[in-house]
């Protein structure tokens, strides 16, 4: 597989799991316009390749992300000049394409773990909450900053972390722009395990990530399907869309090979996915 160019992110392989890496540590790994660009590129590549099975999110040097690289912001600056219905019209169009970058992470067919350490702000929860695991080390600290510039966070977090954590511990967090802990991200549900530090961190994300890739890629991406549904539809929507897919995707092989291999207490194995197919 060759994924795309990319002046902001690294990607590596190893096996069936891609680790992809901002790679801006000088400036917090903050968020340039090429984040915005690449991040959805890297990942619609990643789809592509049958052979990929899990992915690592993380952040090259002192901090996971400080978020939005605020020179960004200045960009912006000639657009509030223009007509402004006509602005109005370029901002949303803007918006949505910004949440499509980290939509690309929820779209996925495989889970993405979020290796968080250091700083993790603004930007950088709307970015988590659309990962499907977060793990962090102790001296992880979280943000949502959008409130301190003036604005509501807009690419995620409001829609999000309320369906990860208590909403009213989402509203509060919104409101206050506070700063929060590892150990406060764990007790309110938004990371599963803090560790001791960062190379404990990607160690505990690599075997994680490996573990998942162990599983059928079929029922991996069945859960990663239906879990997101399940959240935005009620139960028994749920329930009706877990019957069709079992329907359809339960295959017997693969249950055979999975039980037999755990009788014999044996790791079974398991075909990639067919993707990416086209016509003609």
């Amino acid at each position: 597989m060759t994924t795309p160019d990319s002046s902001f992110f690294r990607v590596e392989r190893d096996g069936p799991v891609a680790l992809v890496v901002m790679n801006r540590p000088d400036k917090a790994n903050s968020m340039t316009p090429d984040f915005w660009t690449d991040l959805p590129r890297i990942m619609d590549a990643l789809g592509r390749d049958e052979s990929v099975r899990c992915a690592i999110l993380a952040g090259e040097g002192r901090h996971f992300t400080g978020g939005m690289d605020l020179a960004a912001f200045a960009s912006l600056a000639g657009l509030f000049q223009k007509e402004p219905g006509r602005a109005a019209y370029a901002m949303r169009d803007l918006i949505l394409a910004l949440q499509d970058a980290f939509t690309a992470l929820e779209r996925a067919r495989f889970p993405v773990v979020a290796a968080i350490h250091g700083a993790c702000l603004g930007g950088g929860i709307d970015m988590i909450t659309a990962c499907d695991l977060r793990i962090a080390s102790a001296d992880a600290s979280f943000a949502v900053e959008e409130i301190h510039i003036g604005m509501a966070a807009d690419v995620g977090t409001l829609q999000r972390l309320p369906k990860l954590i208590a909403p009213a511990v989402a509203a509060e967090l919104a409101y206050s722009g506070r700063r929060f802990s590892a150990d406060e991200a764990r007790s309110i549900g938004l990371v599963s395990a803090v560790h001791e530090d960062r190379e404990a961190l990607m160690a505990a994300a690599r075997d994680m990530a490996h573990s998942i890739a162990q599983k059928s890629p079929l029922a991996i991406a069945g859960i990663k399907r239906n879990l997101a549904y399940a959240r935005d539809h009620s139960v028994a929507d749920g329930l009706d869309y877990i019957a069709t897919w079992n329907a359809g995707m339960l295959r017997p092989g693969e249950l055979m090979a999975a039980v037999q291999a755990k009788m014999a207490k044996q790791q079974a194995t398991f075909a990639d996915l067919l993707v990416g197919q086209k016509l003609g």
